[in-house]
């Protein structure tokens, strides 16, 4: 028992929890064994008593090894110091190098601290000052005899004030899973073009913004992933969602390549009233085949020197990323050939910097790729402002990436190796989650000066008005869970969240972007008051919203908040009303209870909120107001009574559709991400067809009544 508390208390040193209060409001206690591999994963020697004797023993230790902080991340405007340990009595000498190039000397403190024996040296600290700078990525110098280190600083704001300007009006938006909203130009997915003619028909409606799917990149070649929360890569898009006629270069394609745009335009065009499933892979092989033809006509001057100045602002990034489709192309490693492991397996591999030159090509076409997707994002979002929208594309940040995937190769020990992060146990899924992705190491993070994390938001603001962050408890904690462990059988480790949201809110307000966190789920309570007080708005869904098992009146929803009826991983609202949530899960044995019993408490927590509807005068008992679509427009009447300055209607509602995006838990039992749009008799919806659909301008016109009382 001795040796179990040692590990406990050497976990909770390293920012791991040894205890966790779950869903069912009990205290639970983290297994011994769960902890030791989670501590392996953070290089934490504690395999046997003496190896955690040791390294508990050392803990005091760590920071007096480094001459600076592993990196510092302060708020605009407060008074912070930190510590340089030199050998005891040598001189230090200690400078800043602002973001715009100035030099700036910190002032050491009068701060007397005894020296401290650290591998049988005698090692002093002195305290400095940090220097009043104004936001941004600056850089603190120090220098003893002849060593000398660097470490980050970052100034971010107190508060992010892009969130301040929502309240002079609410705004609501559309809620879209994006490959599912097709036209009559797509190619069987939806694109980046259709995204534009979205914002159109949305801001028609009076719509202010349209959130959408994360668009991060997955694989270079089909077979394609059809999660967009199971990317290969955050800091790149998908070009998937190209549409290929809108490269400017097409225009000039030879008459036989031409011929083969045709013929790939009008067979995936067939898929677009296919409404069973989506085929990404169709869709994506013939998308590569004109593109691989386009990329070979000759740019402009003017296009070509756009397209250098983006690879030279891409950088080594850029390169290390495209590089990996080349060599997986070449190697495809879904198929487990054995010379990735062996000759391909990291950017330093002497093989892969052999492969550069060969594959240059191959490699400037992903970069190339890269430069259309980006481009056609910008004019998807400069589409939105000309509709008049003042938020525009709301993008979604994916919580990680898969661990074979892009981001895994070239980011190396910054993501945990052992471990992927999931969710424990909750009231919806009660054997907890594993969302097979490897987690940040926060002690990396900090070393490396959060640059990877910030690379990751740069991309997604690039070209946004706001962004989506999911499961945004995981700035503040992740649970994360040993590798053949049961999703239940983790821990939660402890990320510095001053630090993460902080430069979460400065690369928003460097972008102008609103920030929205998916704040639901099991979470300390203060956490929600620290992201509103940071300026981060929160998450609320209808079902959600209890005090007890009493449903919560809307105008007591938070303000700061992104406020709908729905979410992508529950049924549509008339599928949630038929008691869908219960009875698709209990078909693929994800529920724990019998059916009836959950469906009949279901049904209670349904009727709880409908008779809140029915309370206020939003429904009738007369067949007319018992019909699903009346159902559906008295609930979003209902979240349209609260504060929140942001209300968002889910496509799927707009149009009717009952089947579900996404069932937690499920891979390839369930056609998760691959249902397209279509109405309540399963016939496609096309985006065309929205501008005149009723259901659409109904519940548009529910979510836009006068503006609620200020609270």
């Amino acid at each position: 028992m001795a040796s179990s508390q040692k590990l406990h208390e050497l976990a909770a040193h390293h920012g791991v929890s040894g205890t966790y209060r779950g869903w069912d409001d009990l205290d639970h206690r983290v297994a011994d064994d769960t902890l030791r591999r989670i501590l392996a994963a953070l290089d934490v020697p504690a395999a046997t008593d003496a190896e955690i004797d040791a390294s508990l023993a050392d803990v005091p230790n760590l920071p007096w090894r480094r001459l600076l902080p592993p990196s510092l991340v302060v708020v605009e405007g407060d008074d912070r110091t930190f510590p340089v340990h030199v050998p005891h009595g040598d001189p230090v000498s200690v400078w800043v190098v602002a973001e715009d190039g100035s030099e700036i000397d910190a002032e050491q403190l009068d701060v007397w601290v005894d020296p401290r024996e650290v591998d049988g040296r005698l090692t002093g600290r002195a305290t400095f000052a940090v220097p009043r700078l104004p936001l941004g990525w600056h850089t603190v110098h120090a220098r003893t005899n002849d060593v000398e280190a660097t470490a980050a600083l970052v100034v971010t704001p107190a508060r992010l004030t892009t969130a301040d300007r929502l309240t002079d009006a609410r705004r609501w938006g559309l809620a879209a899973q994006l490959y599912s909203v097709r036209s009559r130009r797509s190619w069987g997915i939806g694109d980046f073009a259709d995204l534009a003619d979205l914002t159109a028909v949305t801001a028609a409606h009076g719509g202010d913004f349209v959130l959408i799917n994360p668009v991060h990149a997955a694989e270079p070649m089909p077979p394609h992933e059809p999660s967009p929360y199971l990317p290969s890569s955050r800091r790149f898009v998908d070009p998937l969602y190209l549409r290929v006629e809108d490269v400017p270069e097409t225009a000039y394609l030879p008459a036989k390549h031409r011929k083969v745009l045709d013929a790939h335009a009008k067979a995936c065009a067939k898929a677009n009233r296919k409404s069973r499933r989506l085929d990404r892979d169709t869709a994506f092989h013939a998308k590569l085949d004109v593109l691989e033809r386009v990329y070979r006509v000759p740019r402009s001057p003017a296009r070509q020197a756009r397209y250098a100045k983006f690879c030279a602002d891409g950088g080594e990034g850029l390169d290390d990323f495209a590089l990996w489709c080349a060599l997986t192309e070449k190697f495809d490693r879904r198929t487990k050939h054995t010379g990735w492991d062996q000759r391909a397996h990291s950017p330093d591999a002497p093989y892969v910097r052999h492969r550069r030159a060969a594959l240059a090509e191959r490699i400037d076409f992903h970069r190339w790729l890269q430069w259309l997707c980006d481009e056609q994002l910008a004019a998807a979002q400069d589409a939105a402002r000309n509709a008049g929208m003042g938020i525009g594309i709301v993008h979604d940040l994916a919580v990680g990436v898969c661990r074979d995937g892009a981001d895994a190769w070239t980011l190396g020990d910054a993501l945990a190796a052992g471990v992927t992060v999931g969710a424990p146990p909750d009231d919806f899924n009660r054997r907890g989650q594993n969302w097979t992705q490897p987690p940040w190491r926060p002690d990396r993070l900090a070393e490396l000066g959060y640059r990877p994390y910030r690379d990751v938001l740069r991309s997604v603001l690039r070209h946004a008005g706001g962004v989506r962050v999911d499961h945004i408890l995981g700035l503040f904690r992740m649970w994360w869970v040993p590798d053949g462990a049961a999703p239940a059988d983790g821990a939660y480790v402890r990320y510095d969240h001053d630090a993460m949201v902080g430069i979460l809110a400065l690369e928003a307000h460097r972008a102008g972007a609103v920030v929205v966190g998916e704040d639901l789920g099991v979470f300390e309570g203060w956490v929600q008051e620290y992201l509103a007080a940071r300026g981060i708005a929160g998450t609320s869904i209808l079902w959600f919203e209890k005090d007890g098992d009493t449903p919560r009146a809307p105008e007591d929803y938070r303000r700061l908040c992104l406020t709908s009826v729905t979410t992508h991983d529950l049924p549509p609202s008339s599928g949630y009303l038929a008691g869908d949530h219960i009875s698709i899960r209990s078909r693929f044995g994800l529920l724990d209870g019998d059916r009836d019993v959950e469906l009949a408490r279901a049904a209670v927590a349904r009727d709880a909120v409908l008779d809140l509807a029915r309370a206020r005068g939003l429904l009738t008992d007369d067949p007319d107001g018992t019909h699903p679509d009346r159902l559906v427009e008295a609930l979003h009447r209902l979240v349209a009574a609260s504060p929140s300055v942001l209300l968002a209607l889910s496509l799927v509602d707009a149009v009717g559709e009952r089947r579900s995006q996404n069932l937690p838990g499920t891979v390839d039992e369930y056609p998760n991400w691959r249902v397209p749009l279509a109405d309540d008799t399963g016939e496609v919806v096309l985006l065309d067809d929205l501008a005149g659909c009723e259901r659409f301008a109904t519940l548009a016109a529910a979510l836009s009544p006068s503006d609620p009382p200020m609270r």
